[in-house]
């Protein structure tokens, strides 16, 4: 017998309205940053740079979602993961595009199941993990 799982999917107008409350946060703690959601897939759901962003902190945020949603764990989760391993594991897998350890990164977790990431660059580590939990509260507290 085939077994079917729903799982819910991050929607526009919940992406559109997360990198909102992320700017918010933003803007209250006086951070310029990047914003960006991916889906369960690691593809670019939503994204948003505020006025005076770094502009490196654009890709930065990107990737941090997307090393979230496919590592299932938070970037500093997995910094602090990576310093236990034997350096030929550590390095390897830094060394692969769009993985970075830089905290500000966070699963999208739902019943269980990661339906995305989302990443925050542009404040100091500390802001960029305050504002990617508001955004990823929002998420799962409005997702369908």
């Amino acid at each position: 017998m085939v077994q079917t799982q729903m799982t819910k999917r991050l929607s526009s107008e919940t992406t559109v309205a997360a990198l909102q409350a992320a700017l918010v946060a933003a803007r209250e703690s006086g951070a310029a940053v990047c914003v960006a959601l991916v889906d369960d897939a690691g593809q670019l759901a939503g994204f948003v740079r505020a006025p005076g962003a770094f502009l490196i902190s654009a890709d930065l945020s990107i990737d941090k979602a997307w090393t979230s949603a496919g590592m299932k764990m938070s970037t500093r989760e997995l910094g602090e993961a990576l310093a236990t391993m034997p350096s030929q594991v550590r390095d390897g897998l830094l060394r692969r595009p769009r993985l970075t350890e830089v905290p500000g990164g966070v699963p999208i977790i739902v019943d269980g199941a990661v339906v995305g990431g989302v990443g925050v660059s542009g404040g100091s580590a500390e802001q960029d993990d305050a504002i990617a939990g508001i955004a990823l509260r929002f998420v799962q507290e409005n997702i369908s």
